[in-house]
């Protein structure tokens, strides 16, 4: 059965405040399949959409509505709700009545085909059921109360059926017959982390423990099944390969070649990719991110940002891109420091896979630590020095709490899995055609002549000019540091620790990607773009110059 008669393909867009539920209920109606991540109806909103058989219709998932805000998200999710041929008005159950209320008043309904979702059905008081009722009747919309981290069977089922049925809603208030019982939150109980001065600690403890186990662990993992990869698959595949032409020798199995420097890059960057992207997506699931990020709220306002900000930094770690794209959810006053500090200092999953490979390589590992140390601190310097601090009342104080729950292993594996599929289809594509390009630059001799070039700037830092490939390539990819690794690390291994830590920061500092200098362009404007990479270049030339100073 269809949503419409008239339009076999309805639009059903999902409306609620921020940590309603409405990634775990698209998850749960999806069938747990990722969907795709678009700019929807070619609006500036990253929205998640997937067709839903069962209703013949398009399910979306919009950002999550922050009430008299001015981000752009809100904004522009807004104006996308209003084109929905049906609206899922998302709504915790926990919150019924303040969320019913704030929602209402961003998002007109009456008179629209609307349906209610009541989700954290298994925490909510015991009179939902008929607060429920109550409103399906005044409204006369279809109201369906849920669990949507566990949505399947009677109420996957239930709620497609409302989808199917919905009506043109009659009222855009309503009355509540249960005053006492619905007029307070039940907010989740207080923690360590939320303890004023000792929370702030321990949530910078458990950031750092959501990141160094994944990336330690990848590590052990690499560096386990390098010496096999080498013995086993690289060197028999240059020896089959050894018969080709010198070009085309050197385009799949040279010192850049796409099978050869294509391998190191899979072997060191895919494992972090996947271990940072669990750890994440356990922190999001359990509702720890969200912790994490109100107790750290007051320390990040003297950087020009709040707690909502820490999101899309943490992200960065994974991909700058999709971070400057979760910046949307930024107030207007802090999105640029959030910005200009992804720029600098969210080392995106690929950089820290080339960079544990080089430092590995080189036969410094333990060089990781202090590298990352480094990165955040002249990263957070950056930005206060050129974004200033902003108005502490400009942005609202991040103050509700998420729930702490167990994570369930399908709705981890549900974010993993779009993280995996970003790394196929767009990183590893990218890198195997770097590799390409450093053969055939490589074959023609103008790999040596950039080195020449580099030379005397190279020179500032201690820096021989055969680190000039690199440099080159960590501009367009950060994982294009990995050029370095030519001819099974030679090069890395003649340099001292302090070179490699200089060289690795440099290239990682200098500028963000061009990917990522693409899309401020896109998200901030050309002459933002032009602003951040020079004030970037700056910062990076002149701690470069410091750092160099301090290990020769």
């Amino acid at each position: 059965m269809k949503l419409s008669s008239n339009n076999p393909r309805s639009v059903v867009v999902m409306a609620g405040l921020e940590s309603a539920g409405k990634s775990a209920l698209f998850r749960g109606l999806s069938g747990q399949i990722t969907g795709d991540e678009t700019n929807f109806r070619g609006s500036t909103v990253f929205c998640r959409t997937c067709h839903l058989e069962e209703c013949d219709c398009d399910l979306v998932d919009t950002p999550g509505i922050r009430t008299q805000s001015d981000s752009q998200t809100t904004r522009m999710a807004l104006k996308q709700i209003g084109k929905a041929d049906v609206v899922l008005l998302v709504v915790r159950g926990t919150h019924l009545r303040s969320e019913m209320e704030s929602l209402l008043r961003e998002v007109e309904v009456v008179g629209r085909r609307s349906v209610l979702a009541i989700t954290f059905e298994d925490k909510a008081p015991k009179e939902l059921a008929a607060a429920a009722e109550n409103l399906r009747k005044q409204g006369n919309m279809p109201v369906v109360l849920v669990n949507a981290k566990e949505l399947h069977g009677d109420r996957r089922t239930l709620l497609l059926q409302a989808l199917r049925d919905a009506t043109p809603t009659r009222v855009n208030a309503f009355s509540w017959e249960d005053e006492e019982s619905l007029s307070k939150n039940m907010d989740p109980p207080l923690t360590w982390l939320e303890h004023r001065a000792i929370g702030p600690l321990l949530s910078l403890g458990a950031l750092a423990s959501l990141f160094a186990l994944p990336v330690y662990l990848a590590f052990v993992l690499a560096n386990f099944l390098q010496p096999w990869i080498d013995g086993w698959i690289l060197e028999p595949l240059k020896e089959v390969l050894a018969q080709l032409p010198p070009l085309l020798f050197g385009i799949l199995a040279g010192n850049y070649g796409i099978f050869t420097l294509g391998m190191y890059s899979f072997l060191w960057a895919f494992p972090v990719v996947v271990l940072i992207g669990l750890s994440v997506a356990v922190a999001e699931e359990s509702g720890l991110k969200d912790r994490i990020s109100a107790s750290l709220d007051p320390w990040l306002r003297h950087l020009g940002l709040s707690g909502r900000d820490l999101i899309p930094i943490l992200t960065g770690f994974g991909c700058n891109v999709v971070a400057i794209f979760q910046s949307r959810s930024c107030s207007s006053c802090s999105r640029k420091n959030c910005v200009s500090l992804i720029a600098f200092g969210s080392a995106c999953s690929y950089q820290i896979g080339a960079s544990l490979a080089l430092f590995n390589t080189s036969g410094h590992p333990w060089l990781f630590a202090p590298y990352l140390l480094i990165l955040f601190i002249v990263g957070a310097l950056h930005t206060r020095l050129w974004r200033g601090p902003s108005s502490p009342e400009a942005m609202s104080p991040l103050t509700e709490r998420a729930f702490l729950q167990k994570p369930s292993w399908r709705a981890v594996n549900w974010r993993t899995q779009s993280v995996i599929k970003q790394f196929l289809k767009q990183a590893m594509p990218i890198f195997l055609l770097i590799c390409f390009v450093s053969a055939l630059l490589q074959y023609t001799g103008w790999l040596d002549i950039a080195a020449l070039h580099a030379k005397p700037l190279l020179s500032l830092f201690g820096l021989p000019g055969e680190a000039g490939p690199g440099l080159l390539f960590s501009i367009l990819r950060k994982d294009g540091l990995l050029v370095l690794n030519q001819d099974q690390g030679v090069f890395l291994q003649s340099l001292s620790a302090g070179q490699v830590l200089v060289l690795v920061y440099l290239a990682s500092t200098l500028t963000a990607c061009l990917v990522t200098l693409w899309t401020v362009r896109q998200e901030l404007g050309g002459s933002h773009a032009v602003k951040l990479a020079s004030r970037q270049a700056l910062t990076s030339l002149v701690t470069t110059w410091l750092l160099a100073r301090a290990v020769a």
